[in-house]
């Protein structure tokens, strides 16, 4: 969908709500800024504010959690189908968590490798955002994928276990 001309962008964003059209702005605005985030800083300073390093978000969500969840979910997705530029994993990895830890909902952010398709030397490299039981971003991809480092927003199991 990168390729439909404006006008195809205009009428579909005029079939939907006031709140989808909020939502899929914010996520628009937020690719951009993630996008440029990876381009230009250090990935110690993103991975920096994406959570605590190597936790786990709780995987119990309350009911508006999930419904918070979903709609980030598909805004991210209608928003990166539309962006000029390249809204890779990564991007929209960040964009999410962000978009979730506005909404209180805690998240897991993995880093993840795998060896590529065809070549057993080279390995490639995903991101993709847990939310509860379900994949938010990346999901097509995650299961191939082993994660190397995970990123929590919210509370963690660790915190649930007793010291």
């Amino acid at each position: 969908m990168p390729n439909r001309p404006t006008s195809a962008h205009i009428k579909a964003i005029r079939h939907r709500t006031w709140p989808e059209r909020a939502i899929a702005l914010e996520a628009w605005w937020l690719l951009g800024a993630a996008r440029a985030a990876v381009l230009v800083a250090p990935f110690r300073v993103i991975a920096a504010r994406m959570g605590r390093t190597m936790g786990v978000a709780v995987p119990d969500l309350t009911a508006e959690q999930q419904v918070a969840a979903t709609k980030v979910e598909w805004a991210v997705a209608a928003a990166a189908a539309r962006t000029p530029w390249t809204s890779n994993c990564l991007a929209r990895a960040v964009a999410a968590t962000i978009m979730l830890r506005r909404r209180r909902v805690p998240s897991t952010l993995y880093l993840g490798v795998a060896k590529a398709a065809g070549d057993g030397e080279r390995l490639q490299a995903h991101a993709w955002v847990r939310c509860g039981t379900c994949i938010v971003t990346g999901a097509s991809e995650a299961a191939r994928f082993s994660a190397l480092a995970s990123f929590a927003s919210g509370p963690t199991i660790a915190d649930r276990q007793p010291r």
